[in-house]
Formats: structure tokens, sequence, C-alpha cells
């Protein structure tokens, strides 16, 4: 398929997708319309590119692009907690170049459940078994150009195994959550998943209560 037929077959089997809000910026679905903005740029296994036609709430009409993955299912986030301190890893990003101390991640898996998605990347990641899954919610990581939810967790896990050297993971940490919170602070974590979900965990009542950092 070309990538307008692609377009219209995502039309279909995602229509939230495409959805129009009142007083939104507007996605208009005529077939020239479509082919004059691009419909899908670029597609594989992990990542859509989407140009769409558009029509912006003063009337012009023109052309938006987004990202969206490539399966339905929600990608995940994980924060991992043992005897109720915070696992970190530090992860090679290619995107920025540069080793981060993050969380657990991933994509949506085809056909797996939600549950089952986090606790594949624990075990994938960090080579850990979930004790117990803790809910923390839904982010939308950059609302201007991703058009993706992604589900956060905390997970009570049994402990840290074999990392996921191939994926570029050189190592972990395991800290209290005060200290987590520490290096949000001074800058060690930059990542936008990790940080947003050490907060809900800590707004779900997961953290210690607040101390000195040692």
């Amino acid at each position: 398929m070309n990538g307008i037929e692609k377009y219209e077959a995502l039309r279909a089997e995602r229509p939230e997708l495409f959805r129009n809000e009142p007083g939104g910026i507007e996605i208009l679905t005529e077939p020239a319309a479509v082919a004059a903005a691009g419909g899908v740029l670029y597609q594989d296994p992990y990542v859509t590119l989407l140009r769409d036609p558009v029509r912006f709430p003063d009337g012009r009409e023109g052309t938006y692009i987004r990202s969206i993955g490539s399966t339905a299912e929600p990608g995940c986030v994980v924060l991992p907690l043992l005897d109720g301190e915070v696992v970190l890893i530090e992860h090679f990003r290619h995107a920025t170049r540069s080793w981060q101390w993050e969380i657990p991640r991933g994509f949506g898996t085809s056909g797996l459940a939600d549950p089952a998605n986090a606790a594949k990347e624990l075990r994938e990641e960090i080579g850990a078994t979930v004790l117990e899954l803790i809910p923390l919610g839904v982010l939308h990581p950059d609302t201007g150009v991703l058009g993706d939810r992604v589900l956060l967790y905390a997970a009570r896990i049994d402990g840290v195994g074999a990392l996921a050297g191939s994926e570029g993971i050189r190592g972990s940490l395991t800290v209290p959550f005060r200290e987590a919170e520490a290096m949000v602070l001074d800058g060690r974590i930059t990542d936008a998943f990790t940080m947003a979900t050490l907060l809900r965990a800590r707004l779900a009542g997961l953290a210690a209560p607040r101390g000195p950092v040692a």
C-alpha cells in the first residue's frame, strides 16, 4: 500500500486517532486533501509518521505532522521497587547520544495485555519478576507531536537479575526514593518518563516520607 492507502486503513482501524473535537484543529478526510498532505509518510514495527490535512480554528487549512505507535496497544513505563527502594538503570539512548539514568519502559506489544507487557519489560530489561503491579495512570509524553498515551506503573519486584546489555543497559542502581528525587533535582535524571512516574508514585503514597538525603 502507498501512504494514502495506509492512511485510510489506519483511519478505519483506529478511529480514535482521527476524532474531531468542537473548537479544535479539525482533520480533513477528503481524498484530495489527504493526498496533498501525504498521509502515512513512514512506518515500521514501532513508529508511524503521519501528515494530516487539517483546518485550524480560524478557518485556515494546512497540514500537521505527528508520530504514533504502530500498534494500538499503549507503551508502558515501570518504576521497580525493591524492598521499598527505587531501581534505576543506566541506559544509552541513541536519540540523545548519551547515558541516562531512568526506569524500564517499552513500546506496546500487539496482542499482549497491558499488565503482561509491563511485566515483560521488567523481565527483559532487568531480569526481575513482578510481585505486585500498581497502576499509576496515563501519560501523554509530548502532546505537540506524539499521538501516543503511555501507561505508568510501579512494581514491587523480587530482585534484579541480568541486565539487557544488548539494549544498551550497562548498570543498575538501587536508591531510596528521596535519593531518586534528588537525582531529578540536581539533573542526574532528565528522562521525562522517569520524572513523571516518580511524581505519580509519590502522589499515590508509594514513597517513604521526605527526609534528608545522605
